[in-house]
């Protein structure tokens, strides 16, 4: 019998899924918040940009919010939820009547948001992923995608670490988007990837600078490695195990926190390339919220709450609390200011 898929999260990330999906006959619809993206896709589908070449996809069955009503309950076996970590409870509640005692929830997003989605639509019913998928939009139908499938990596894990053949299913389905590992910890590579997203996400966006060239300013490293670091201790403190990620081992990796913070970054980039912008870099400039609570945001309440001081990413919050606000603009000023803010964080 045919699985029914649904995407729900037409972005970037989730439009990746859709378009290669598509171009391998996996029938599934897709569900967004935004009208205009879903009267787009309708119509014409998503056109992507790639480095391994361009392509559109051609209309596609997509659905409003409020169509879901006229959908019979059970609906879904398989739901892929590629959101913003902050709209993942919402979607979470929005889609629990259309699942079925057996259905799965796959997380396709940053930020430790597994738990909070298995308390609503059941452990037994979610599964874990821990994605390296550099796309961005920002016309609606229209992704340029920075990672192609053979340079996007991807791992699944059940939340209690078993192997399951569920977990073979959903890896031959993302196989058409990237190269995907099972791993039987799934909550420490989620904090791996996090360490990562808390270095480069929101410490650029705040510049709102491309990849490499924001590695390369004054002091820029330094700090953002000093992130990474306080990243870490927080993250063995809770008890997470660090796991290698976006195709590197455990032995890659290291031991040396400064060591890991620097192989997580310097990798990252030399998948996503020199110049890219970053998720949260793209909020920024559409004015919408970001993820940084839910990324340097939940290190510094761990932090304080655990007494292991993290004054580098307390820095990057309030910074980018300022900048959404429109209390001051992201530019290249902001290095210096996070750095004042940090010592000052440091001696407080």
């Amino acid at each position: 019998m045919k699985k029914k898929i649904a995407i729900l999260g037409a972005g970037a990330i989730g439009g990746c899924v859709s378009a290669n999906f598509s171009q391998a006959g996996i029938e599934h619809c897709i569900i967004d918040p935004w009208p205009e993206v879903i009267d787009v896709m309708r119509k014409q589908g998503l056109y992507i940009t790639s480095v391994a070449g361009d392509y559109s996809t051609g209309p596609l069955q997509a659905i409003h919010l409020h169509e879901l009503a006229g959908l019979p309950i059970d609906h879904f076996d398989i739901v892929f939820l590629a959101s913003k970590a902050g709209e993942a409870k919402w979607l979470s509640e929005l889609i629990l009547p259309y699942l079925h005692p057996s259905s799965i929830v796959v997380v396709l997003m940053n930020g430790m948001m597994n738990q909070d989605i298995a308390k609503i639509v059941g452990s037994d019913r979610t599964i874990g992923c821990v994605l390296e998928l550099s796309a961005e939009s920002f016309q609606a139908g229209v992704i340029k995608r920075k990672t192609p499938p053979s340079r996007t990596w991807m791992g699944l894990g059940e939340l209690d670490g078993q192997r399951t053949p569920r977990l073979e299913e959903i890896k031959n389905l993302l196989s058409h988007v990237a190269t995907v590992d099972i791993t039987t910890n799934i909550e420490g590579a989620k904090w791996t990837k996090l360490v990562t997203n808390a270095m480069v996400l929101a410490p650029f966006a705040m510049l709102k600078a491309e990849s490499y060239e924001a590695l390369q300013l004054p002091h820029m490293r330094e700090l953002v490695l000093q992130i990474g670091i306080e990243a870490i201790a927080v993250g063995q403190a809770l008890g997470y195990q660090l796991e290698g990620i976006f195709g590197l081992s455990n032995e890659e990796m290291g031991q040396d926190p400064k060591v890991i913070a620097e192989k997580l970054v310097s990798t990252l980039l030399e998948h996503i390339g020199k110049k890219s912008q970053n998720a949260v870099t793209q909020d920024v400039i559409k004015k919408r919220r970001t993820e940084t609570p839910h990324l340097n945001g939940l290190i510094s309440q761990h932090g304080m709450r655990l007494e292991i001081p993290t004054p580098a990413n307390r820095a990057i919050v309030e910074l980018m609390r300022q900048i959404e606000q429109q209390i001051i603009p992201a530019n290249l000023s902001n290095i210096d200011l996070a750095i004042a803010l940090t010592k000052s964080y440091a001696t407080n």
